[in-house]
This record gives structure tokens, sequence and C-alpha cells, in this order.
């Protein structure tokens, strides 16, 4: 008809519009970059005003075995980072027609704790000793008993006082103690600061005050006096900054070194860098006192954020804070899916075997959705996915197991059900911890990650695993470099003049539009996996069994 619009002429001149206004926001600097460095992958997300991702660019990388200790080089580390900037900018061109060279605020995060120690001349004195290295157990333990506060391994204060206890000769010549993503701001800004969430994973904090806590580092002084060290603890840590606080800006060196190209202007703002955790916080909006978070996948964590501290020691929990200081319990287990991903492909196996090709999502959706027709207590069954060893149940070592009674009701939906069940018995233990021994009271819980794939199933077991409710939302997936970026538009934002709290900024600005898939725990649901937890715990000898009597390698 003359003088009217097709639908899809519409829709092409709102794109072009939605276009323009992203070049005019990169022009003009309305617009933040996020840059996570993860363990296997190191992300770029640049967003818009509105906090929607705009453009990406990412870089592969592995940690690598050196004499013992899990590592990545300095090298390898501004290589990730400068080819995943590159990869972003790249992306922007294609998209957009547009060169970048500046943005309005930056934001890095990084896998948590390690240990990365730098003498005056700013040369790192030993190679870069990563969360995963397990060396510290002696340190962790004593450290433990001294400050009445859980301190795992992986923690910076534990690998320092390792060294402390191995006389290593580089101890003496440290002048600054920082983690990943400490590191990759101060060579950034200059500045040696570090954001409270993996501060918190350096050190234990006064959540009251905000910093490192004084007594511990008193007592830690005390710890070392007979050492004859030239610094105190205090001496070699960084500065602890809380979310919306401002923690620099990009220098003529730093800029080169994030864009060798020369093409990234100085002179940007950076938020207070953050571990991954307080960035996954962000990006699942978990931040508030009574939320928390839940990511399962090959491994299982929740965070929960508390509203006062832990009336008891825990070594099974761990004690962090969101990036504005709340106190964060993290129950962490190292197997979750990789039993029951290992069970679909044997399904898979014996579809091809009977001359059946199936479309591998299918499969997956088909099994999980059977395990819902399954009784609610498994049918008497019950497994064990110990891949590896799991700390929270106190095994050094795995073996998946499956066992049953002649009895029981073996078919496969409770077969499948079972195995959904057992891949959050340990977070189960966990999470009875904090909820029956510490009294935590938790409102909500956001899923995210490779159990939450096939809809409804695994947010239905996870809810009657909680016995909250479980919301499941598409930006969940979008990761840490979000959640940095959306730090670091927080600070402009609090730069700016806002005076919102980082959980209402996030409610208000970034999730209003949000719309989350939430499901409440069913009622029978919860009685089954209380039958079924009794019947893991009761069970566990059944696994210390297999460990002590399946010994080496399959085969041998």
């Amino acid at each position: 008809m003359k003088g009217c619009k097709t639908m899809t002429s519409v829709f092409k001149e709102k794109e072009e519009a939605m276009q323009e206004e992203v070049c005019r926001n990169m022009i003009n600097g309305r617009t933040a970059l996020g840059i996570e460095l993860g363990s296997t992958r190191i992300k770029a997300v640049l967003v818009d005003e509105h906090q929607k991702p705009v453009a990406s660019g990412s870089h592969d990388w592995e940690n690598r075995l050196v004499e013992g200790v899990w590592t990545y080089t300095l090298e390898d580390i501004w290589e990730g980072v400068q080819d995943s900037f590159a990869k972003l900018k790249e992306d922007v061109k294609a998209r957009y027609g547009v060169t970048l060279t500046t943005v309005g605020s930056i934001g890095i995060s990084a896998m948590m704790h390690g240990y990365m120690a730098f003498n005056r001349a700013g040369e790192i004195l030993v190679p870069f000793r990563t969360w995963r290295n397990t060396m510290t157990e002696e340190a962790s333990e004593k450290l433990t008993e001294l400050f009445q506060y859980h301190i795992p391994q992986r923690w910076s204060i534990a690998h320092l006082y390792q060294a402390i206890l191995k006389k290593e000769p580089h101890v003496p010549e440290i002048d600054y103690l920082i983690t990943l993503e400490g590191y990759v701001h101060w060579k950034l800004t200059g500045q040696k600061v570090l954001g409270i969430g993996d501060c918190a994973g350096m050190f234990p904090i006064d959540t009251g005050k905000k910093d490192f806590h004084e007594r511990m580092i008193a007592q830690f002084d005390e710890l070392t006096a007979g050492e004859q060290l030239p610094w105190k603890l205090r001496d070699i840590l960084p500065k602890v900054l809380t979310a919306g606080e401002e923690a620099g800006v990009l220098t003529e060196e730093g800029a080169k070194l994030l864009d060798p190209s020369g093409a990234l202007k100085p002179g940007i703002p950076l938020c207070p860098p953050e571990g991954d955790a307080g960035t996954g916080m962000v990006a699942t909006n978990s931040v508030a006192k009574r939320t928390g978070n839940v990511s399962a996948g090959t491994s299982v964590f929740a965070m929960v954020v508390l509203e006062h501290e832990l009336k008891n020691v825990h070594e099974e929990l761990d004690l962090v804070t969101t990036p504005a200081g709340d106190l964060v319990a993290m129950v962490h287990c190292n197997n979750c899916t990789s039993d029951l991903n290992a069970w679909v492909n044997l399904f898979e196996e014996f579809s091809l075997a009977m001359g059946m090709k199936v479309d591998r999502n299918q499969l997956f959706s088909t099994l999980y959705n059977l395990a819902l027709e399954g009784d609610p207590d498994c049918g008497g069954l019950l497994a064990y996915n110990y891949f590896s060893g799991e700390h929270i149940t106190h095994f050094e070592e795995g073996r998946p197991a499956f066992v049953r009674l002649p009895d029981s009701r073996f078919n496969l939906a409770n077969f499948m059900r079972v195995h959904l069940y057992t891949s959050l018995g340990a977070l189960r233990v966990g999470m009875d911890i904090l909820f029956k021994e510490e009294g935590v009271k938790l409102d909500s819980l956001l899923g995210h990650g490779g159990l939450f794939k096939t809809k409804g199933v695994g947010q239905r077991i996870m809810a009657a695993a909680a016995g909250v409710p479980v919301t499941v939302m598409e930006t969940a997936g979008e990761g840490g470099a979000w959640g940095a970026a959306i730090l670091a538009s927080y600070m402009r934002y609090r730069r700016d003049g806002g005076s919102a709290a980082l959980d209402q900024y996030l409610t208000d600005c970034v999730f209003a539009d949000e719309e989350g898939v939430v499901m409440e725990p069913q009622e029978e649901d919860e009685r089954g996996f209380k039958a079924f937890m009794e019947r893991y715990i009761n069970g566990l000898p059944i696994e210390r069994a297999a460990v002590d009597c399946l010994g080496g390698t399959a085969g041998n």
C-alpha cells in the first residue's frame, strides 16, 4: 500500500539507528571495556551505555607445568591480553566501521588467588604460582590454626608463608605481592591496588572496615618476626578498594602495553581489578545479602552472600567478599557433571551400535527429561560422581561408582535421576553446613553452567537440592568479562555523582529488563532429595573402599 513501510524496512531502520548509536558511543567514549583472564581463555568485552555487549575478542591459552609448578609466563599473559584486545578492535571495525581509540572505562578480572611476588625493580622473583597449585598444606593448616579462620591452600598468604617455611631465597627481596588481575592493572596504571573481592582471596578481610584484617596481620608479623625479614606484611600488600572507587587511569606505557598499535589513547579511568568470583557475582546479579549464584559444569560452586560472620571455622567453606565488600561463603566441589556426561556418552555409543545416529543435544535433553519421570528418591539407587578427590567429603582421590540393592527400582528414569542428584551431593553437604550449622538464610539462587542447559531439568534438581527458588537468565552466560565491564561502568556512574549501591545499580540499570525463569522447589522433590542424601552419607564408606581397593590406572 502506498505510503506504508514494510515490516522488514522498519526493522532495518531500527537496526541502522542502533548501529549509529553504538558508533557515536564508541567515538565519544560512552562504553566500558572488560577483560578477564580465565584458566583457558582470555576474553575482552565492550559494552554500550546500556551495559549490552557490542563487541568482543578472545584468546585461548593454557597453563604449563614447570618444575612442579602450574604457571603462566609474563609473556603468556601479555600476548593473550594484547591478542584478545586486538580481536575486539577487529570486531568493532567489522561491525561498525570504526577504529577503536578510546573507551569510557576499563575493568580487569582474572582467576583469583595465587602468588606473584616482585622485587623493588618490578621484576618477578619466582614463576607465577596459580590457584591450581596444592603445595601449601603446611602453611594452610598453621595459618588456619593461628587465625582461627580458614586459609585455603590457594590463597596468596598460604603461598607466602609456605615460601617462608621453606626458606626460599627470594622472600627477603619481596617488594610487592599481588594476584594476576592486580598485576595487569598495576602495569596499565602504575597503581598497586586490588578489589576487595580478590583481596579476600589473598588475606582475610575485615568486612566492617573494608580492609585487610589488622589483628591477623599483626599475628602474621609476630609469627614471622624471627625470620628477620626487611618488610612487614602490610608493606607488600596492595591497597584495598571497593566497587565504585576510582583505581587510576591508563598511562601512556599502559596504553602501548594493551594496544601495541598505538591507536588506544591514554587517560582512560579504570575500576578496581576483581577476581573471577566477584565479576561472576556481578554478571549474575548476585551481590545482595541472602542471594547467591551456583555455577554447575565440570565442577560446581555456590556463592552465598551472608548477613553476618559465621560462628565457627569450617575447612569445607571459603570466605571471600562481593566487590562491594559484603561477606560471601563459597562452597566449591571438584566434581559435578563429568560422570553424568560419561553415562550419556555410553548411551550415544549404544545408539551408534544399533545403527541410530542421534543428535547429541537431543540425547541430553531426552535423558535429562526422562529423569523427571523417576521416583523422587531415585528408587533406592546410589551413585558417586568422584572422578577426582572431594574435600567437602574428605576424599583425596575419587572413583566413580554406581550401587543398588537387588530390590531397588532399577530403570532408566531412576538411573538418570540418581546421576543428576549425585552431581549435587557434595554441594548439598557444604550447603547443609551453612543452613543447618550456621543458620544462614538464602532467598534465591541464580543458576548458570552446563547443568542448566536442558531447560527446566537441572534447575528443578538444584531447587530440590538447595531448598530455595532457582532462577536461570539468558545473560548468565555472558561471563566475567561482562561483569568486569559492568564494574567499570559502575565506577564511572559513581564518579559522575550516582549514589546507588552496587546491588541496586545492578537491579535498576543492568537487569531491569531481564526476565529470568524462576523455579520453586517442589515438596515431593525435596523429600526425595533428602532421602537420597541420607543414602549418600551412609554410603560414603563404599566410596572409601573403592578408593582403597581400586588403585593405579585402568588395565594395570
